[in-house]
């Protein structure tokens, strides 16, 4: 049996929803398998793409939560929101954990899900391991990308080598204008 089925790619999936929104819900719908999620969801819904970004929007308010107190409340709360409890399936042939009801639209599956993997991944691998892009901290440097560090170091701080690079090159530049 698995015991963290939602860890590293529920938080993945949230950071590729959030950095490249999909155009509609079978957008999303394809992200989700493309990231590992194999549950059949409810019959769509008019509705579905907008609430799915409300639950995106209110997941960036995670990764840009000031301290780790302020993540873990916000995070606590999306938790609570997502009412539904554990329940053991094997849908997929081995024994695993859902994070929700069986019955639930998209949104709030994803809600559920989003939630407790991010819960999972930064209380398994550290709160900082989750934040936006460094490249975007400099002024004129509009990356706002999410980071989801799964570093064995933990000090991934880009979301691309080319926001890495970017980033990189401009400092060297203030050093010799320094100098």
């Amino acid at each position: 049996m698995q015991l963290n089925p939602y860890g590293e790619y529920a938080v993945q999936l949230a950071a590729s929803l959030a950095n490249d929104w999909p155009a509609d819900r079978d957008g999303i719908v394809a992200r989700t398998y493309e990231h590992g999620m194999t549950a059949v969801y409810a019959p769509a819904a008019s509705t579905d793409h907008a609430s799915t970004r409300e639950v995106v929007d209110a997941w960036l308010a995670v990764v840009d939560a000031p301290t780790p107190d302020a993540r873990a409340a916000l995070l606590n709360a999306q938790m609570a929101a997502a009412t539904a409890y554990p329940r053991l399936t094997d849908h997929d042939g081995d024994w695993h954990l859902h994070y929700r009801d069986d019955d639930q639209r998209l949104p709030q599956v994803l809600r559920a899900v989003i939630a407790v993997g991010t819960a999972l991944h930064v209380t398994t691998r550290g709160m900082h391991r989750l934040a936006r892009c460094a490249a975007g901290l400099a002024p004129g440097d509009h990356c706002a990308n999410v980071v989801v560090d799964v570093t064995r170091n933990g000090r991934q701080r880009y979301c691309s080598v080319r926001c890495a690079n970017r980033d990189g090159v401009r400092r060297h530049r203030a050093r010799g204008r320094a100098s």
